[in-house]
């Protein structure tokens, strides 16, 4: 393990990257910061437990070490806005989901801190990140980019009543080939229809498609479906898998119910990535 993320290399087209899953504060930034923000409300908590089953498809799995707060990982290092015109986050954010400070009076990251943090915690995850994905690519001649993430159920400030359970964002089918989020479109409707593996419990789960959340930095520009580079973003509600605030527990009775459609989805992914490259190298 790097002291920078979590890494274990797998030999199928697959690659899992958790961005926000980290809980690491180096003590000098800290130092600065409030008990609201020490109390880390808006970690991805927990994905590295619910995606243990990336063992089953010989996924190669990319998880953060440092909290968000210390720097997004899921922002250009140029904190080019994703949304243009809707409340966001930043590279260095100052404040939580719930608008508390982040910082103490006065210490706030400067520019030339928030330059050595992107140098110091950005680029080593991003480093590793492309470099999987262009072995991952040499192995198969396709690389499949699942970007794992997780959020409180209702956030106000960023969109009204409570989020859908799954959301999938392709950047409005940017990010990978039209015919990837067919497949898992598909494969959400039959679970709709009663026809996934957990007959009684999958059907529960809402979806949206480019919603609220198309996806981030790391989707957006990993994604280069002309190279064969497909990439997706799951943004998880919290509650189907957790306790949510202020007790931040996983619940192993909600997340058994819920990974056996992870599990679907991730195997349509690989089946997908099989026949797309079958049917490229016929054509």
């Amino acid at each position: 393990m790097s002291k920078h993320y979590h890494f274990k290399a797998g030999n199928s087209p697959l690659l899992i990257s958790m961005p926000h899953a980290g809980t690491s504060i180096p003590m000098e930034i800290a130092a600065h910061m409030t008990k609201e923000a020490l109390q880390m409300p808006d970690v991805d908590w927990h994905l590295p437990l619910l995606y243990d089953i990336a063992k089953n498809y010989d996924a190669t799995v990319l998880s953060a070490e440092y909290m968000r707060y210390v720097i997004d990982l899921n922002r250009s290092a140029e904190d080019t806005c994703l949304y243009p015109g809707q409340d966001v986050t930043g590279l260095c954010p100052i404040d939580t989901f719930d608008k508390h400070p982040i910082y103490l009076v006065g210490k706030q990251p400067s520019d030339l801190e928030i330059r050595f943090r992107v140098e110091q915690y950005w680029r080593p995850y991003h480093n590793k990140l492309a470099s999987e994905l262009k072995r991952i690519h040499a192995l198969h001649g396709i690389a499949l980019l699942w970007d794992a993430h997780s959020i409180a159920s209702h956030v106000p400030r960023f969109f009204d009543g409570k989020l859908p359970d799954l959301n999938f964002g392709t950047a409005d089918m940017q990010s990978c080939d039209e015919s990837l989020e067919s497949a898992l479109r598909n494969t959400m409707q039959n679970y709709q229809n009663g026809f996934g593996k957990d007959l009684g419990s999958a059907q529960k789960y809402s979806y949206v498609f480019n919603g609220r959340f198309k996806g981030g930095y790391i989707t957006r520009h990993y994604g280069v479906p002309t190279l064969n580079i497909h990439a997706l973003q799951m943004e998880m509600s919290q509650c189907i898998y957790m306790q949510e605030s202020p007790h931040f527990t996983y619940e192993e009775s909600l997340a058994q119910v819920v990974k056996p459609l992870l599990s679907d989805l991730l195997s349509t992914c690989l089946a997908w990535a099989h026949n797309f490259n079958t049917t490229a190298r016929q054509d």
